[in-house]
């Protein structure tokens, strides 16, 4: 066969081999997936819209009680503990006792007090006689004046005394030198810093406990120095729990720390939560992912829409009830069950978000 033989005869076969493909692909598209009326009824269409992109950081934390929301019971004299009464996590009614002091101060202050109104006593007797014999001209006014004031020191160490009394316990105290410890509050015990048979010194400065009434809570989140910038006031805040993995407590952003934690180089930051039911424990372990808005625009559509099939992102989009086509996109990220396209869709397209997976089988097995 000569040269020309054999061009001619490709020519016809490359021919030949067009018309089939353009037949071939004729009846593809004539091979056409449509929306019933009760698969209508299945399915839901969402727009493609062009949105502020949102950001996710996740960190971990703990609870803490609301140190603003708390009643701290001190001790009122040295001594030692007789009893605690109360453990941590007790919850504790106004007025129940927590511990039991014995105390060498409050037995001192009541022989004061007692050494205090025998002098007083004898001030008052004296006054009255001095007053006695400067009526009937006994004696000078000199001497009624002196018996006079010291009527009034003795009546002003006497209050001192009893002013002190007040304040280390009052009521709660005996001349025995017991000093009972009740709770000023209601609430539960989150801090106990006491034992029985232990000693305070009068420099103590410790509480002996804290009480709270737990109905909101602090979440202290750590933050890394790379995410520092990503981290601001008033961002919002979600925040899981092992103890309720099913269920997420919404809080923002209060408090950004201005200075690093210098033992492990964090950041921290405060989230506040209401805890009406008392699910949330001090010292309980938190996951918490802090969102915020970008200032970068991006298309967005539920990520519900969004289907992975071979380690690529494809959405089935809608435009008509026989028109439908899968269509691969670029997904940047997901936040929120929003997932943002950087490429394959526009803003206005239509995806359908539910029960897509039916008609994405159908349209691929064309």
């Amino acid at each position: 066969m000569t040269k020309n033989n054999l061009l001619a005869a490709g020519l016809s076969a490359i021919t030949l081999l067009a018309a089939c493909k353009h037949k071939t692909e004729a009846t593809t598209e004539a091979k056409q997936v449509c929306v019933s009326d009760s698969m209508a009824k299945l399915i839901t269409i969402d727009t493609a819209k062009a949105t502020a992109m949102k950001d996710e950081l996740q960190l971990s934390g703990e609870v803490s009680f609301d140190d603003n929301n708390v009643v701290k019971v001190f001790p009122f004299s040295s001594g030692q503990v007789m009893e605690v009464k109360v453990s941590l996590g007790d919850k504790v009614s106004k007025g129940q006792t927590l511990a039991v002091i014995r105390s060498a101060d409050v037995a001192g202050n009541y022989t004061d007090l007692t050494s205090s109104n025998a002098d007083l006593s004898i001030a008052k007797r004296q006054l009255s006689q001095a007053e006695y014999l400067y009526k009937n001209g006994i004696s000078s006014e000199r001497d009624y004046t002196e018996a006079k004031e010291n009527y009034n020191k003795a009546v002003a160490s006497s209050s001192k005394i009893r002013q002190q009394i007040a304040i280390n316990g009052g009521g709660n105290t005996n001349a025995s030198g017991t000093l009972v410890v009740k709770a000023p509050e209601s609430g539960y015990v989150v801090e106990k810093n006491v034992t029985q048979g232990s000693f305070i010194r009068p420099d103590n400065s410790a509480s002996l406990f804290t009480i709270s009434n737990m109905k909101d809570v602090w979440i202290w989140a750590n933050v890394f120095e790379s995410d520092i910038a990503k981290v601001k006031q008033g961002y919002d805040a979600k925040v899981t729990t092992i103890a309720y993995p099913g269920k997420v407590f919404s809080g923002k952003v209060n408090e950004v720390s201005s200075v690093l934690d210098p033992d492990n180089k964090v950041m921290k930051i405060k989230i506040t939560l209401p805890n009406p039911d008392l699910l949330l424990k001090p010292e309980m372990f938190t996951s918490v992912t802090v969102t915020n808005s970008e200032n970068k625009e991006a298309v967005s559509v539920p990520k519900a829409a969004v289907v992975f099939d071979n380690s690529k992102y494809f959405v089935v989009v809608y435009n008509g009830k026989c028109n439908l086509r899968v269509q691969e996109v670029t997904v940047i990220k997901s936040v929120d069950n929003v997932s943002y396209i950087s490429a394959g869709l526009n803003p206005g397209d239509k995806v359908i978000s539910k029960n897509q997976l039916l008609l994405y089988d159908a349209l691929i097995a064309e």
